[in-house]
């Protein structure tokens, strides 16, 4: 093998297969109704089974859960509701038995109100953590600093009657914003971070990884242009406004290379990074990930929208290709933020089950690594809940225009038969749906033609090619609502196509691919090649070795 191949296969996080685990939904193993890290031990075979290289664990610190624990109060600790310290170091030990890398949670452009240092910064005088937070004065009317808006809705300021000036919040004012041009904030958070280095994780995924720094000047943000404004997708006021000055700061690239250096000084570890950032998404992936010096790899929510076209894939990973000349992609279709893939993407009349198969295949295909979200594997929907059954703040305050993330947070199902699908004997934190139970765990085992079973089989497929898991990928001309590719790596060279229309599509092989061998994948429509024609059914995929 090559040196520089050597060196691509040291590198694990390098085409992996990430399942995201959201702690409070996966197994519960004390009948209180909410998940926890005993529980997901025991159900870690499963994880196993799906042939995925790593977990990553949604937050598990002590958290008042106002954001369902993404609003910090103790960044060494477990929250009671999860278990113990003890019962960490055995999920990790656990993990690694089974041959998974463990990848955790830090949300630390944040904290919770209730964290030590908030307490003490919002003291002020002579307090040492005085500069820990961004703190303003009031303007002189009293209203907020400047005009930077929440994410969760209204002013990204509040104001605290102790130290009588306001504080900035990007998210619930419950989640005050850390100061990081402040040095020693950096210091003490990455006290953090090596606290759980030195318990073993094997990596890091950074929440809001481009919110960290804030503008010195507290300069106001731009308004979007009258003919975009509050019509880009989001659902608060936040959308109304081109966020220059409240994240993406140039200064975090710097913070970045601290948090690499002490990544480096453990062998083996890395870090994905979550992008928010609307229309410089990827400009932003690609500066966070260039150099070798930085985040090993990224996540945007380009395809984690309503978007389900061809000419929309293809248009994200060729603008990635061309904006990162060495960095790293990391694609998902779900996650515990948005509306589960199978719902937001199965048209009327279509079979939920068709579009769970053509997803896997295709996330399976493209170049970069790869994250799945608990449930995905079964084909789970959406849940519908009730009003009085929601517990994301989100939701709760804007419905019911905006129904919040409760609905893809749902417990995991592992028992068709056993009460609340075997997640937990009490009653569960939210609601699980009989359509769910239905596409349990132990209903999909054993069935050749489940969702389940197409899962494991296309991922074992991925392993099986070096080509999927680094290769490099080209795009053919297809006509329709047809995407077309090539997979190539170490003299192997693949040939996928998707049909993404709810109609046949076929198409010629071009002058160049002469002979093509079909590799079989586990989905409802395969595609068939004739006489140098594939026919694509609907939602067919084809996969080929070229020769």
């Amino acid at each position: 093998m090559a040196a520089g191949n050597a060196e691509r296969e040291a590198e694990w996080w390098r085409g992996c297969v990430i399942y995201q685990i959201y702690p409070r939904s996966f197994q519960d193993s004390t009948g209180d109704g909410s998940g926890d890290l005993k529980g997901i031990t025991a159900r870690l075979a499963h994880v196993a089974s799906l042939g995925v290289d790593a977990i990553w664990l949604s937050p598990f610190f002590k958290s008042p859960m106002a954001d369902m624990g993404y609003d910090v109060s103790d960044y060494r600790d477990v929250d009671p509701m999860f278990g113990t310290l003890e019962d960490f170091d055995a999920l990790v030990a656990e993990a690694h038995r089974l041959g998974l890398k463990l990848i955790i949670d830090q949300v630390i452009s944040h904290s919770s109100d209730k964290h030590e240092w908030f307490v003490e910064s919002r003291a002020g005088g002579d307090s040492a953590k005085a500069d820990w937070y961004v703190w303003a004065d009031a303007k002189p009317d009293g209203s907020a600093p400047n005009n930077w808006q929440s994410l969760f809705g209204g002013p990204a300021w509040e104001w605290d009657a102790t130290r009588r000036q306001y504080y900035m919040h990007n998210f619930l004012a419950a989640q005050p914003d850390l100061n990081f041009h402040n040095p020693e904030v950096q210091d003490a958070l990455l006290d953090t971070v090596r606290f759980w280095l030195e318990r073993g994780v094997d990596g890091f995924r950074l929440d809001t990884v481009n919110y960290y720094f804030h503008d010195r000047w507290l300069r106001d943000n731009p308004p979007l242009a009258a003919s975009v404004a509050g019509t880009n997708g989001a659902t608060t006021t936040y959308a109304f406004q081109e966020h220059l000055f409240d994240k993406t700061r140039p200064e975090n690239l710097d913070f970045l290379k601290r948090f690499r250096a002490l990544l480096d000084e453990y062998p083996d570890r890395a870090a994905v990074g979550e992008v928010g950032d609307e229309d410089r998404s990827l400009q932003t992936l690609a500066a966070y990930t260039s150099g070798g010096d930085k985040l090993q790899m990224c996540y945007t929510f380009d395809l984690l929208g309503p978007q389900f076209s061809a000419a929309h894939v293809r248009g994200c990973v060729e603008a990635f290709e061309n904006a990162v000349a060495d960095g790293w992609v990391c694609w998902a279709f779900s996650n515990h933020d948005v509306v589960r893939h199978v719902s937001r993407w199965t048209r009327p009349g279509e079979n939920p089950d068709a579009v769970a198969k053509f997803s896997i295949a295709l996330l399976a295909c493209l170049r970069g690594s790869i994250c799945l979200y608990q449930g995905e594997e079964l084909g789970l929907d959406e849940a519908e809940l009730a009003y009085e059954d929601l517990r994301d703040p989100l939701g709760i305050r804007f419905w019911p225009g905006v129904k919040g993330r409760d609905g893809c947070r749902t417990p995991m199902v592992w028992e068709a038969g056993a009460e609340n699908g075997g997640f937990s004997t009490g009653k569960p934190w939210l609601p699980v749906p009989q359509a769910h139970r239905d596409r349990a765990v132990d209903v999909q085992n054993g069935e050749e033609r489940s969702v389940l079973a197409a899962y494991r089989s296309i991922l074992a497929l991925r392993k099986r090619h070096a080509a999927l898991v680094g290769g490099s990928i080209r795009f053919l001309d297809a006509e329709g609502d047809v995407l077309a590719f090539v997979r190539e790596r170490d003299g192997e060279s693949l040939l996928c196509l998707f049909n993404f229309a709810g109609a046949d599509a076929g198409w010629a092989l071009p002058p160049d691919i002469a002979v093509v061998e079909p590799i079989e994948l586990a989905v409802d429509a395969g595609g068939v090649l004739d006489e140098g024609v594939l026919a694509l059914p609907a939602l067919g995929c084809f996969l080929g070795r070229i020769a």
